[in-house]
C-alpha cells in the first residue's frame, strides 16, 4: 500500500473524499468551495516551529457507562423493552459517530441459536436490523441450507454502526455488553454462533485470531442468568464475500452447530451435500 507523505498531494484529498463518501457524508456547510490547502499550510508551518506538547485525551468513564447500561438492561423484562432501553442509552460513543439509529435484533425470540455478529454495517444502519445487506443475505442462505433459518436470533456485540464500517473497539463492546447479556437471559438459547474475531474475543474473553478460534467449541458463562452456553466462533459473512474459498470452512462450522442441536439432521445434510 502506497503512503502519501505530502498532505498537499491531490491523491491524499481524493482518498479523504472517498472516505467521506463511504462514511455517508452527503452535505457541505459552505456555499462556495474553499482551498483548504492554503488555509492549512500556514498552520502546519507554525505548528512545526513549536515544541511538541503531550496531550492526554479525556476518555469516557467506562465504569459509569457500564453501570448505567446494566441498570437499564436489568429493568427490561421483554425483548421489546430491551430494544427500547438500548435506543435510549446514551453511554456508547458509537451513538455519536454518525449512526442513524440503534440496531438490535431480528429472528425468533425463543431461538435455539443466538447468532452474534461484530457490529451493524451501513446497510443495517439504514434499515434498522442486523445483517440485511449482502453479508446478511449470504448468512441467511447459509442458515437456510443448514436448516437453521427458523431457529435463530441475530444480534451484534454493539448496537450502533461504527464509522467507516470499522470493527468495534473493546471499550464500545464493554459498554454494550450488559444489553447483550440481558438478551441472552431473555432468549435463553441453547448455543451461540459467533461471527468474526471481534465477536469471539468479546464474548469468550480470549485473544486468539479467528483462524485459530473458528470451528472449536468453547463455553461462556453468563452470571446474570446463571447460563453456561456452548459457543462456536466462525468466519463472518463479509469475509466470505471477499474470500469465497473460505466458505467451505464456514459451512463445516454450521454442520458442527447443526450436529450439536440434532445429530440426525446433520447426517442428512452431509448426505445432501
Amino acid at each position: 500500500m502506497q503512503t502519501l507523505s505530502d498532505p498537499f498531494d491531490p491523491r491524499a484529498f481524493e482518498s479523504l473524499f472517498a472516505f467521506w463518501r463511504d462514511a455517508g457524508v452527503e452535505l457541505s456547510f459552505e456555499d462556495e468551495p474553499q482551498d483548504r490547502r492554503q488555509q492549512l499550510k500556514p498552520r502546519l508551518e507554525v505548528a512545526a516551529s513549536r515544541p511538541a506538547a503531550v496531550v492526554s485525551p479525556q476518555a469516557p468513564d467506562l465504569a459509569d457507562a457500564v453501570a448505567a447500561a446494566r441498570t437499564l438492561a436489568a429493568e427490561a423484562h421483554t425483548l421489546e423493552a430491551l430494544e427500547t432501553a438500548i435506543a435510549a442509552f446514551d453511554g456508547c460513543p458509537l451513538r455519536y459517530g454518525g449512526a442513524r439509529r440503534a440496531v438490535f435484533s431480528r429472528g425468533r425470540p425463543d431461538a435455539e441459536v443466538m447468532v452474534i455478529g461484530e457490529a451493524p454495517d451501513a446497510d443495517d444502519d439504514a434499515q434498522g436490523a442486523p445483517f440485511v445487506g449482502p453479508a446478511g443475505q449470504l448468512l441467511d442462505r447459509m442458515l437456510a441450507a443448514a436448516g437453521l433459518s427458523e431457529r435463530v436470533f441475530i444480534t451484534h456485540t454493539v448496537f450502533w454502526s461504527p464509522p467507516g464500517n470499522r470493527p468495534p473497539s473493546p471499550l464500545e463492546q464493554a459498554v454494550c455488553e450488559p444489553f447483550l447479556e440481558r438478551a441472552v437471559s431473555l432468549v435463553r438459547p441453547k448455543v451461540l454462533l459467533l461471527l468474526g474475531v471481534a465477536s469471539a474475543k468479546s464474548v469468550l474473553k480470549c485473544s486468539e485470531g479467528i483462524l485459530t478460534l473458528r470451528g472449536k467449541w468453547r463455553e461462556r458463562r453468563f452470571e446474570d442468568s446463571a447460563l453456561t452456553l456452548p459457543a462456536l466462533p466462525t468466519l463472518p459473512p463479509a469475509f466470505l464475500l471477499r474470500q469465497p474459498q473460505a466458505k467451505k470452512k464456514a459451512w463445516a462450522d454450521l454442520l458442527s452447530l447443526a450436529d450439536r442441536l440434532d445429530p440426525k439432521a446433520q447426517v442428512a445434510l452431509q448426505t445432501e451435500r
